[in-house]
C-alpha cells in the first residue's frame, strides 16, 4: 500500500440540506425518498454527511430530496465553494494528526465517520471511506494553501 497519497478530486455536485421547524417530519419524508435515514451525528450514509443537528452535505443528484423536502427546509448548491481531496495510503491518519484538532488515529474514526476540524486555519470536513482512505472537503478559497501544507507535512512524517 502506498504510504500516503494526496489526490485533489474533480468538482462535485454538492448541496447543503437544512431542515427547519420540526425537522423530524421532513427527515422522515427524505428518508423515504433516499431509502435510508439521514445519518446521525458524526456519520455518513450513502451520499449524505451530517454536518450539524439540522444540516447535511449531500453529493450528487438531489431531485428526490427536493421533492420530499417541501417547505420543511432548503437545499443550497455549494459545489463551487468546496474542493475535495482523497487522502489515502497507510499514513493518511498521521497526516491529519499534523494539523487536525482531534484524534484521527482513534479506531472509532472508521468507515462512514465524519468529523469537521480546523487544519492550518482551514475548516475541513472529513469522511472516512475505508481503513485506507479518507475524503476531505474544504473551501475552494483555501485549497492551494491547505494542499501545500499537506504536501510539506507529508514530507516530514516519520518513516
Amino acid at each position: 500500500m502506498t504510504e500516503l497519497r494526496i489526490e485533489p478530486l474533480e468538482r462535485a455536485l454538492l448541496h447543503v440540506l437544512e431542515l427547519w421547524g420540526d425537522p423530524k417530519r421532513a427527515a422522515k419524508q427524505i428518508a423515504k425518498a433516499l431509502g435510508h435515514d439521514l445519518p446521525g451525528a458524526g456519520r455518513a450514509a450513502g451520499d449524505v454527511m451530517r454536518l450539524s443537528p439540522t444540516t447535511w452535505l449531500v453529493a450528487g443528484d438531489v431531485a428526490a430530496i427536493k421533492a420530499a423536502l417541501g417547505d420543511g427546509g432548503a437545499l443550497t448548491p455549494v459545489g463551487g465553494g468546496y474542493v475535495r481531496a482523497r487522502l489515502s495510503g497507510s499514513k493518511w491518519r498521521s497526516l491529519l494528526m499534523e494539523g487536525g484538532l482531534f484524534n484521527a488515529e482513534a479506531p472509532e474514526f472508521a468507515a462512514d465517520c465524519v468529523a469537521t476540524t480546523l487544519i492550518e486555519h482551514v475548516t475541513v470536513t472529513l469522511r472516512v471511506e475505508s481503513a485506507a482512505a479518507c475524503l476531505a472537503y474544504f473551501p475552494a478559497s483555501h485549497a492551494a494553501d491547505l494542499l501545500h501544507f499537506w504536501q510539506v507535512s507529508a514530507g516530514g512524517l516519520p518513516q
